[in-house]
């Protein structure tokens, strides 16, 4: 199987005689600010319908749904995949293949509008995006995204203070919502940049150094080098992008040096020594072993596995 996105821990299915339906079963545990709804589906259903008054964080845990949302056209939603969905908004879901032996598990983090608005405020004052009329905001034609290892770190640590019975969760609770809205907005702002229809403007400059970097896989993108283009110092454009897509520049140069090779490898006549030299790595020995880390098997046999 090609790379598994980052999931989330697990949490106990619910006992048989604790089970009060089979279809969208329901665990609540609710805070001040936030509601932890677990649910779990033990039979094939279709066109369940759900909605919720709050603004809504759903990641998928164990099975497969067909989800109906909004006109979109329906989608398989699978474990190491998130969902962000904006309060009344009518869900309608389909569970193909669940059953007693393979339950559909998900969560769903309804999060109080008033933390929300609290929390981006808080950031939009103390720490303000850089770029004319730049804010930070929730996207909500950008819903659906992979875990990245921050993300899943955070639903992780909310869940874990949710189903605590700490006299502290809440405080604990209303730190983790803040990262949580955080890293939300990082990636989808990571997700926005892959879309090709994006307008590239200086007014936004995170678009802009992220399109200069893809354009430049090849050359020698040094710190220095980025924080000219945006003029900023090495330290301040450091910390613009590190808060902008929670990744350093570094990262990001890498993600998208992979990215690219994980493209051409999909030819299947193409040498992996070329594959090195035109995603930008100048060492095919190291771009196979960094590869290998991050994608769990060789440039080789990622490439056979497409092909076959």
């Amino acid at each position: 199987m090609i790379h598994q996105h980052d999931k989330l821990h697990l949490p106990a299915l619910t006992t048989e005689k604790s089970l009060k339906t089979l279809v969208e079963n329901r665990s609540v545990y609710s805070l001040n600010h936030c509601e932890l709804n677990i649910f779990e589906t033990y039979e094939k259903s279709e066109l369940v319908p759900l909605q919720f008054n709050d603004l809504v964080v759903t990641s998928m845990m164990r099975g497969k749904k067909i989800m109906h949302l909004y006109d979109d056209p329906a989608f398989e939603y699978l474990p190491g995949e998130t969902l962000v969905i904006p309060a009344n908004v009518k869900m309608k879901i389909d569970f193909p293949e669940a059953s007693k032996e393979h339950p559909t598990q998900c969560i769903a983090l309804a999060i109080d509008r008033n933390k929300i608005t609290e929390t981006l405020q808080f950031l939009n004052e103390r720490y303000p995006k850089v770029g004319e009329n730049q804010m930070w905001e929730l996207d909500f034609h950008n819903y659906f995204f992979y875990n990245n290892i921050d993300l899943a770190t955070t639903i992780n640590k909310l869940m874990r203070e949710c189903m605590s019975t700490s006299i502290t969760k809440d405080v604990l609770a209303d730190l983790t919502l803040q990262e949580l809205l955080v890293r939300i907005i990082q990636t989808q702002t990571i997700k926005e940049l892959d879309n090709p229809n994006l307008t590239v403007s200086k007014n936004k400059p995170i678009n802009y150094i992220t399109e200069y970097i893809q354009k430049n896989l090849k050359e020698d993108v040094s710190l220095k080098k980025l924080s000219s283009i945006t003029s900023m110092s090495t330290t301040s454009f450091y910390r613009f992008f590190k808060r902008e897509l929670g990744m350093s520049p570094l990262e990001f140069i890498l993600n998208e040096k992979l990215k690219c090779a994980k493209k051409l490898l999909k030819n299947p006549s193409i040498q992996i020594n070329e594959v090195c030299y035109l995603s930008g790595f100048e060492n095919a020995n190291y771009f196979s072993r960094l590869f290998k880390k991050h994608e769990g098997m060789t440039p080789k046999q990622y490439q056979l596995l497409l092909v076959n």
